[in-house]
């Protein structure tokens, strides 16, 4: 007799809105699962339990129960808000920081296959993913701006590749704004072959450094 699917009853956080320094709790109640994981280094867990979470920014949580091939899984958002006050300037560039580093781990990069700049079927629920995750962060902090940067592997004149870079940092751009990302939050900047993230002569390397990055602009 199959075993039963896991099932997520319950998965929840409160209160969903915090200001910046304050604690919410994550609860959940799961059946059927032999495996349950909550992801930003909250690790496996048991099938009922709550933990208090302090995230800095706006962040959204994925609970994922599995019982051999089945699995399923749930998220929720805590919008994090920030003080009423202009605050120091090192209190500002903290808060950019933290922005930043919430950016480089939930925002995905996107890769391209050689000479191309479209989107790869295997890609599109990560860009569904990113579009989410910046829709939470500007609505949060209005003033934020993010770039997409297009970059290239070695292959190519660095005239060439400026452009395809170029091509591959607009064409996610749009991508994101027809998802629903404000036009006006998202600039698009190419670094063609300049920037490589593997500087090994392969296919792997160059497959690593094809690619649509995120960043924070100043």
């Amino acid at each position: 007799m199959a075993s039963p699917k896991p099932s997520i009853a319950i998965f929840s956080v409160e209160p969903t809105t915090i200001t910046e320094g304050q604690t919410a709790s994550l609860r959940w109640s799961v059946k059927d699962a032999t495996s349950i994981r909550i992801d930003h280094s909250i690790g496996p867990v048991g099938p009922e339990d709550h933990v208090d979470i302090h995230p800095s920014v706006t962040t959204t949580y994925t609970i994922e129960a599995a019982n051999g091939s089945d699995s399923a899984n749930a998220t929720v958002t805590v919008t994090v808000t920030r003080p009423l006050s202009t605050g120091s300037g090192s209190d500002r560039a903290h808060s950019a920081q933290s922005t930043a580093k919430f950016l480089a781990s939930q925002l995905q990069d996107i890769h391209f296959d050689y000479g191309k700049n479209d989107v790869r079927d295997e890609d599109k629920s990560l860009l569904d993913n990113d579009a989410a995750v910046l829709k939470n962060i500007f609505q949060n902090d209005p003033e934020l701006l993010v770039t997409i940067e297009g970059h290239c592997d070695e292959r190519g004149s660095a005239e060439y590749n400026i452009g395809l870079g170029d091509r591959r940092a607009n064409f996610i751009k749009d991508y994101l704004v027809g998802l629903g990302v404000p036009e006006g939050k998202l600039g698009a900047l190419s670094y063609g072959k300049e920037r490589p993230i593997c500087v090994d002569a392969t296919e792997h390397c160059f497959a690593q450094n094809r690619r649509a990055h995120f960043s924070l602009l100043p």
